[in-house]
């Protein structure tokens, strides 16, 4: 991620260094100007100045006139500020082009994840949470921008100020600076080993935080079952259990976090401590060019190093940190789709005959689902897969639709492997009204066209077809009413007739009825029985349910016990036979 990172804003990130290296060096040229200050206000003279400051004062002296002591000072001091409002103004150019490459490379992320966490393969979700995707789209997206990014640009920045800081004091005095650099390991050992501690304790933290995220859907999710069974102080002591172990992980991140600036300033200002006891006794005992002024310099300009090294010591330790967050994000985005378009992947348009189960079986986490399946779905033609729970029903459509590839035999399109074709070209084939009716927090129009843009009287046309339009028009703002979180303004049946009206304005040549009738009273499954009859005429249909009232009319009933089938043919070839069927019938 971070060479992807280097190698896409390349250019931008020169300009950030090169912005940088001028700030450093403008930064140096401002405190060369103490030492021909000191000399004047201490002896009146500019004599005896290190070579540096008396090149820098002999060109100041060819533009302005430094006959005497107020006007030299004066100067001086013009020039001070000039330069450092020069040096503050390359490193405002350096953080707003770093805007620019932290914003937009975020951006990028941000629309990679959303893009893999809406493809990603239906089998992710029995092993993971929702709360624990959302946690590495967004949780961990903000965790790499605040420590990684930020560490970058530390980086970028920092070790230039560090490397011409200490040319410079190595200029000035390269004993004292030998001392300097001796002490430096020592800090970064000492952070090196708190980074190490922190990037194993960040990703306990990443994870405990998906957990609790969790919970948190979950709950939200489930409150009307919540509500129900008077389970708040269940689900309250779950989310309190779950937050102390976050809390208690966050608060040793935090410490330890915390706890690198103060060490690494500590060991700064040591530092500095050393080097005054060394220079002063070099100054003092006069065998050294020392001279009291350039110590002072000296002594300023050192201290500018204190801010670098420990930027770059936090830089590390953040780094560390954002580690964790960044391996999460690269787990997420490698998770790879078991439905993929093979390299020479087919177009497909729609079917002239049937589909085909040949032989199909099918296991999931090592649990068989289905076993040696055969099953024809003519074109035009509605069948009905029926069965008691767990029979099967729901993964043969979720294989139908290619949601899953099968593990045994093959589905035929027309006589064709459906791996042959493109996977989005074949799932238009198919239009979905699932059990659990999912509606989105907006209007019944914008509810209806996902996916699929149409005119008004197109939308009021599958409205009529999934007899919901008279309800949406007797509403104050017809379809352009808001259904609430989850569709909750509407009742079971109503949600689940705006679903049939987005499947039926898809168009597909398949209608897909997963449990379609399982939450309508009589009324609302009588009207959908009407709209399912007549989009049967124009669409091929296959039809789940637990209501077999709903069935009785297919041209074909499919059993399924086991995952097995175990009879096909009519309602009334099925009921003559008195067999599995018929058990059902009776015992609904």
């Amino acid at each position: 991620m971070v060479r992807a990172f280097v190698s896409r804003y390349f250019f931008r990130l020169l300009g950030v260094f090169l912005l940088n290296v001028l700030y450093v060096l403008l930064t140096v040229f401002t405190f060369v100007m103490i030492e021909p200050f000191v000399k004047l206000l201490f002896r009146g003279t500019l004599e005896g100045l290190s070579p540096v400051s008396a090149f820098v004062m002999d060109k100041i002296a060819v533009l302005v006139p430094l006959d005497n002591l107020s006007r030299s000072m004066v100067v001086i001091i013009v020039c001070a500020v000039l330069l450092f409002f020069l040096r503050n103004l390359a490193a405002y150019g350096s953080q707003w082009v770093m805007a620019h490459v932290r914003s937009d490379f975020l951006y990028r992320l941000r629309n990679r994840l959303y893009d893999k966490m809406i493809s990603l393969p239906l089998g992710y979700f029995t092993k993971q949470s929702r709360g624990d995707a959302v946690t590495r789209a967004v949780n961990d997206t903000q965790e790499v921008e605040y420590t990684v990014l930020t560490s970058i640009q530390k980086f970028l920045t920092d070790p230039v100020a560090l490397i011409c800081y200490l040319a410079f004091l190595f200029y000035i005095d390269y004993q004292l600076s030998l001392w300097a650099v001796l002490l430096m390991p020592v800090a970064f050992l000492i952070i090196g080993f708190l980074a190490h501690l922190l990037k194993r304790s960040s990703k306990t933290y990443r994870e405990r935080l998906g957990v609790l995220l969790a919970h948190v859907e979950e709950t939200l999710a489930g409150l009307r079952v919540i509500y129900g069974f008077n389970a708040q102080e269940r689900a309250y002591r779950k989310f309190a259990r779950l937050n102390q172990e976050f809390h208690q992980n966050q608060k040793k991140v935090y410490r330890q976090s915390y706890l690198a600036n103060p060490l690494s300033e500590f060991l700064g200002v040591s530092s500095v401590m050393v080097v005054l006891v060394i220079g002063g006794t070099l100054v003092l005992s006069e065998r050294s060019g020392l001279t009291a002024e350039l110590f002072i310099t000296y002594i300023a300009l050192f201290t500018q190093i204190i801010t670098p090294v420990s930027n770059i010591s936090s830089a590390f330790a953040d780094f560390r940190r954002g580690e964790a967050a960044m391996d999460r994000i690269r787990e997420f985005l490698a998770i790879e789709d078991n439905v993929e378009d093979s390299a020479d992947a087919l177009p497909v348009e729609g079917f002239t005959r049937d589909i085909h189960f040949h032989d199909v079986s099918f296991s999931y986490s090592d649990a068989n689902v289905l076993t040696h399946v055969d099953l024809t779905v003519p074109k035009g033609k509605t069948v009905a897969l029926v069965g008691p729970s767990g029979a099967g029903k729901s993964t043969l459509a979720d294989l139908l639709m290619r949601f899953y590839d099968v593990s045994g035999g093959e589905i035929l399109l027309d006589g064709v492997p459906v791996s042959r074709y493109r996977v989005a070209d074949y799932r238009r084939l198919f239009a979905l009204v699932s059990q659990d009716v999912m509606l989105f927090h907006d209007t019944i129009y914008n509810n209806i066209t996902l996916g699929c843009p149409a005119t008004m009287a197109e939308v009021e046309e599958a409205a009529k077809a999934a007899n919901i339009y008279d309800f949406v028009m007797s509403l104050p703002d017809g379809f352009h009413h808001v259904v609430g979180d989850r569709g909750v303004a509407l009742s079971g049946g109503q949600r689940q007739r705006v679903s049939i009206a987005r499947a039926v304005l898809r168009k597909a040549p398949v209608l897909v009825l997963d449990e379609a009738t399982s939450a309508m009273d009589t009324e609302s499954e009588m009207l959908v029985r009407q709209s399912v009859e007549a989009l049967s005429k124009q669409h091929t249909v296959v039809m789940i349910a637990h209501r077999l009232s709903t069935v009785q009319h297919a041209d074909c009933i499919c059993v399924l016990d086991g995952g097995c089938v175990v009879e096909q043919g009519t309602h009334e070839e099925l009921m003559a036979r008195k067999g599995a069927y018929y058990q059902l019938v009776i015992s609904s």
